[in-house]
């Protein structure tokens, strides 16, 4: 029989999620300063070495919470699912490999767009009709070839969206059987509140981005993709700390004793 070391002051869950914060940070940081100057100014101007930065960035982050989403729900899997092997499985050095593997395939497959947006020729208006540089709103002020642009979207689609989706779907259809093969109504309980906040995340977060790129790219519903484009970068990134936080047992009672802390010590001053 081999021994498991494991350090038990390790959580893989909070480990992700301060990689988590950090991708929204980098997306709010990214989107927020110049959207909020648009609206003050009513308008903004900036280069195209800017717009393409400002776009390759955004990118990042989105792909790099994708796929951390998708590692994430992996992690709720081994929890709930394999709860005995658990640490052993989701050690340090697995937690490692694999929020390093999204943020390199975040700053790789954010690449190609780029390449190719460098090798259009734009050309008429320069007038953006958006809150920041998003694809679909820079291909529009393009008067050469867009398909390249178009087909490499549909192609990175398949890796970025779809199968991220899929594997967080199989996984919590797996989840799913085991919490209900629970005889106890408050083991059941326990179980789905362990993934409730992560599969909240993942509706509101997958929920704004496929409707912004499934829905059709005409004017009619081109002012209501722009509100749901501020969903996605503004209110998912400040809603992400509030849901795990409130959902989460143990920040819930963290907080309680910080709260009873302080409301103490202002009592023994008075």
């Amino acid at each position: 029989m081999s021994l498991v070391f494991t350090n038990q002051n390790f959580s893989p869950m909070y480990f992700f999620l301060s990689h988590l914060s950090l991708s929204d940070i980098l997306l709010i940081t990214t989107i927020v300063p110049e959207m909020f100057h648009i609206v003050l100014n009513e308008g903004s101007t900036l280069s195209f070495a800017g717009c393409f930065t400002q776009f390759y960035f955004f990118s990042l982050s989105a792909i790099t919470e994708c796929l951390l989403l998708t590692v994430m729900s992996y992690d709720r899997y081994l929890a709930i699912c394999n709860p005995l092997r658990y640490f052993s499985i989701m050690d340090p050095k697995l937690c490692f490999q694999l929020t390093v593997s999204s943020w390199v395939l975040g700053i790789v497959l954010a690449l190609p767009h780029i390449v190719l947006l460098n090798q259009m020729t734009f050309c008429g208006s320069n007038i953006i009709n958006h809150f920041f540089c998003d694809l679909v709103p820079v291909l529009k002020l393009s008067c050469s070839g867009k398909s390249a642009s178009e087909v490499l979207n549909f192609i990175l689609a398949i890796p970025l969206a779809l199968f991220p989706l899929l594997c967080i779907s199989v996984t919590y259809i797996n989840i799913s059987s085991a919490i209900l093969r629970i005889s106890s109504a408050i083991g059941r309980q326990k179980a789905f509140s362990t993934c409730s906040s992560h599969l909240t995340v993942v509706c509101v977060y997958y929920g704004t981005l496929v409707f912004h790129y499934v829905v059709p790219t005409k004017e009619t519903y081109f002012g209501l993709q722009k509100l749901v484009s501020l969903l996605y970068t503004m209110a998912t990134p400040l809603l992400n700390p509030i849901i795990y936080s409130l959902r989460n047992e143990e920040v819930r009672g963290r907080l309680m004793k910080f709260m009873l802390t302080i409301n103490r010590r202002i009592r023994l001053n008075k």
